[in-house]
């Protein structure tokens, strides 16, 4: 029953300080039960205003709830310094019992 309510986040950063503002803020807020920042850059490549650029990126994978997904969008775009941020949704399929217990506990609001 969790796994239908669970998802995954993916937001990308230009830097390594705003990726870990965005995640610790998300935490705290209980937005998100765990966030994973990728420490080595991603490089992404992608069409922008009519151009291919090629950026070096910091990736969030965060852990939260389709009930919160609103309100963890809004503070990522609150927080972000890009124009169109990425926040892309990806529902979890399945996992342990535990950790979709604890995800859900965690993001329920205080």
């Amino acid at each position: 029953m969790r796994e239908r309510q669970s998802r995954v986040v993916l937001v990308t950063c230009g830097t390594l300080p705003e990726a870990k503002r965005i995640a610790r803020a998300a935490v705290k807020a209980r937005l998100a039960a765990c966030v994973n920042v990728m420490l080595s850059p991603v490089e992404s490549i992608y069409r922008w205003k009519g151009k291919v650029e090629i950026s070096r990126e910091y990736l969030l994978l965060m852990k939260t709830t389709a009930k919160r997904l609103p309100e963890l969008e809004r503070m990522v775009r609150s927080l972000h310094s890009y124009d169109v941020p990425e926040f892309l949704v990806l529902p979890v399929v399945s996992g342990s019992r535990e950790y979709l217990g604890w995800l859900a506990e965690s993001v329920k609001p205080a």
